[in-house]
């Protein structure tokens, strides 16, 4: 990559992200811009500090991450944020979802998994645990207790909603769930990227959902992939 990803760290456990930075200090592909205890200190760093995207924790003291990432995507557009969590609840993972998270990932991913999921996320495209994938899927095929299904209703809608869609948009949609890249969707479709970020901000209109994974989990949940 020309250009190191820029990232903003955000977790309570000074040794975990001690630990973390470390890390990512050595892959050249990165660059921490800055580190942060809390949501407070997060929107305070964000006021001078521009990063590509914020590795975010969700069990945090005031605020949780969850509750907090339209607030994060509100300070900067093009903004990426990425949950990085212990948390293993399938409402956590929908509410982040809903409120827009571009990827949702366990910290027990191994620290390729990690890397590799910070450059597919700042490429546009969607990361999820495969965990977390399939504990999504599977509990939206089965009866859901009814707070999960309160909690979900507003990241997975009806499959009506598809006929919403152009044919170019379900085209491009089918490749988003498909975890392509914008540049990847374009040089298949023979577009220009310009137009691909246009069709899947209809898309997002339409649907109402505002991020590429949550085309991913609607694509997986009614078999469109």
């Amino acid at each position: 990559m020309s250009t190191a990803i820029s990232l903003l760290v955000v977790d309570d456990h000074p040794l975990f992200r001690r630990g973390l930075l470390s890390l990512l200090s050595q892959d050249d592909r990165f660059t921490v811009l800055g580190e942060a205890s809390d949501i407070g200190e997060a929107l305070r760093i964000l006021n001078t500090t521009v990063p590509d995207v914020i590795l975010l924790d969700n069990h945090l003291p005031g605020v949780k991450g969850v509750d907090a990432i339209c607030a994060l995507k509100a300070s900067h557009d093009n903004l990426r944020i990425m949950m990085l969590t212990v948390s293993e609840d399938e409402d956590d993972l929908a509410k982040a979802l809903q409120n827009g998270a571009d990827g949702y990932l366990l910290k027990t991913s191994d620290s390729a998994q990690l890397c590799d999921a910070i450059v597919k996320v700042t490429e546009g495209q969607s990361v999820v645990s495969p965990e977390m994938m399939n504990k999504l899927v599977s509990a939206l095929r089965q009866p859901l207790e009814q707070d999960l299904q309160v909690s979900l209703r507003s990241v997975v809608n009806p499959l009506h909603i598809w006929d919403l869609l152009s044919p170019r948009e379900k085209e491009i949609f089918l490749q988003v769930a498909k975890s392509l890249s914008n540049k990847q969707i374009a040089r298949d479709l023979n577009i220009a990227e310009t137009t691909v970020k246009i069709h899947i901000q209809h898309i997002f209109k339409k649907l109402d959902f505002n991020s590429r994974v949550q085309i991913a989990v609607f694509a997986a949940t009614h078999g469109l992939v």
